[in-house]
């Protein structure tokens, strides 16, 4: 009788322990069967000279498999497989996974798939009207620990198409939430083929055919009028906005993908207000990780299933990093907003509720409407607009009601001066000495330097650090600012920036610098 009572106990506890679960995301790029449907790539119709044939596909097969054993998580969403026939063969070699959904049209080249622990109750197809791409969005309603949780797994046209044709995407699975209740627990994720912050840069885009709106930012709402929005915030909207979980990575940790060597965030995982609320199901603070054992990655790059001169090579992965994010059926503690008091904190927190203020501010370099600031014994930041405040001899408290990100380059685009003193310390000081830090690392992104000569050769300073040859781009705005070819310059004040990751050093006035014999 004492061992049942115990057992009873025992088996109640276990029913009422929290559920963790983790939500994993990966293209696998193009995952073909060695089946004629005439609907392949043409690289990937099998047994041709383009050697797509049984040793590459069991090669491509293991690989895999091999991610998602290695993977572990506990439902994966997977894009760009191309059959159920392909599909079942990789389920059958993943056991685990008890629960699994394969869909595409028939005449779609590639379809969606869902592995999972945890029972599938229900799925749907949302179609996408008008779409000159003819793949579905799959909507899947998982069972976890008696809760409802949805899926939506989605593959958005390439960049190959305009920004139009995404976000008809965006316009389907806003049509589709629009009628589901606030509570209702889901993930929209797969590969969007949208960066996280793709309105900061797409405006300028040959693919902006939509006056300037993205399906990621403008329809998802992951961003109001140009301010992202955090998961500090989130309950605050009355409408149904989403918190894009790459803003927890610090920025130069942020991608899934290479282009041409430059990060990029196609793969998206985008949570809603109910995934805060401390109800039923919800996201784990700072869960969101990418994948990147080593041997996904090779010289540097993510390691892809290779071809050359349209032949397959019988090696390498994906051109896709998996992407994952946990979530839990316990109450999860609040998040503390940070409450920054350092410039530094604006470059590696991601969880900051604006407004802030930094104290023991000093201007370190203004020209026209952009100035650099700085505080003593910590970092510098870019500021963009209404410097003309700003002034040498002062020490400032100041507001900072925004910042964002512009290629890559942290700045603030609107802020208040709260209070103002007399200072005579001398700006100089707070120069970055170049001759003594190494300029090419990320760390000393927006400072101002001084202390370094080289030579000028197709918009790059040739220069020497601490016997080492090293190269920088030089940027000037105005082409008539930069240095001539073959010149030997000296640096008298120059703005390090990062353009898309990659540093340069940024020339404002001809008197930034000087030619030396």
């Amino acid at each position: 009788m004492i061992i049942r009572t115990i057992f009873l106990i025992f088996f109640t506890y276990n029913l009422t322990l929290a559920k963790d679960f983790t939500v994993a995301s990966y293209n696998v790029e193009n995952f073909f069967d060695l089946k004629y449907d005439k609907t392949e790539y043409k690289e990937f119709i099998p047994n041709t000279k383009s050697n797509w044939n049984k040793t590459t596909y069991t090669t491509k097969l293991k690989h895999i498999i091999k991610v998602i054993n290695d993977l572990n998580k506990d439902i994966v969403a997977l894009q760009e497989v191309e059959s159920k026939q392909a599909f079942d063969e990789l389920a059958k070699n993943l056991p685990q996974y008890k629960y699994s959904i394969f869909k595409k049209y028939k005449t779609s080249s590639i379809g969606l798939a869902i592995l999972s622990k945890y029972e599938i109750s229900d799925y749907e197809l949302i179609d996408v009207k008008h779409s000159k791409v003819n793949r579905p969005i799959l909507k899947v309603t998982l069972n976890i620990d008696n809760h409802k949780f949805i899926v939506f797994n989605n593959h958005w046209p390439s960049k190959r198409k305009e920004e139009n044709q995404r976000v008809l995407y965006a316009q389907a699975i806003e049509e589709y939430i629009k009628n589901l209740n606030e509570d209702v627990d889901y993930v929209i994720l797969g590969d969007l083929n949208s960066n996280y912050n793709e309105f900061e840069t797409f405006k300028y885009s040959k693919l902006n055919n939509t006056y300037d709106l993205t399906g990621i930012n403008d329809v998802l709402n992951t961003s109001i009028k140009g301010k992202f929005i955090s998961k500090n915030e989130i309950l605050k909207y009355n409408k149904k906005v989403h918190y894009n979980l790459w803003l927890e990575l610090n920025y130069n940790q942020r991608f899934s993908y290479k282009f041409r060597g430059e990060n990029e965030t196609p793969d998206n995982i985008v949570l809603p207000k109910a995934l805060f609320d401390d109800k039923n199901i919800s996201y784990v603070n700072d869960s969101f990780q990418v994948f990147k054992p080593e041997y996904l990655i090779k010289n540097g790059r993510i390691f892809r299933w290779e071809m050359k001169n349209n032949i397959h090579q019988n090696r390498g992965y994906s051109d896709h990093l998996p992407i994952l994010a946990t979530f839990t059926t316990e109450k999860v503690k609040k998040q503390i907003p940070i409450k920054a008091d350092l410039i530094s904190e604006l470059y590696s927190k991601t969880n900051i509720s604006f407004p802030i203020l930094l104290s023991n501010i000093n201007l370190v370099y203004k020209t026209d409407n952009v100035a650099i600031i700085k505080q003593k014994n910590d970092r510098a930041i870019f500021v963009y607009k209404d410097v003309s405040k700003l002034k040498y001899d002062k020490n400032y408290t100041i507001k900072i009601n925004q910042t964002k990100r512009f290629n890559g380059l942290l700045e603030i685009n609107d802020f208040q001066i709260l209070d103002e003193k007399e200072d005579k310390l001398d700006k100089k000081s707070l120069f970055l000495d170049a001759s003594k830090y190494d300029i090419l690392e990320y760390k000393f992104q927006n400072e101002m330097i001084n202390n370094i000569s080289g030579i000028i050769q197709n918009n790059y300073l040739n220069y020497i650090f601490k016997n080492e040859k090293r190269k920088i781009r030089v940027y000037v705005k105005n082409k008539e600012l930069l240095p001539k070819n073959g010149q030997k310059i000296t640096i008298i004040n120059a703005h390090l920036g990062f353009y898309k990751s990659k540093p340069q050093i940024i020339l404002y006035k001809k008197s930034d610098y000087k030619y030396v014999d």
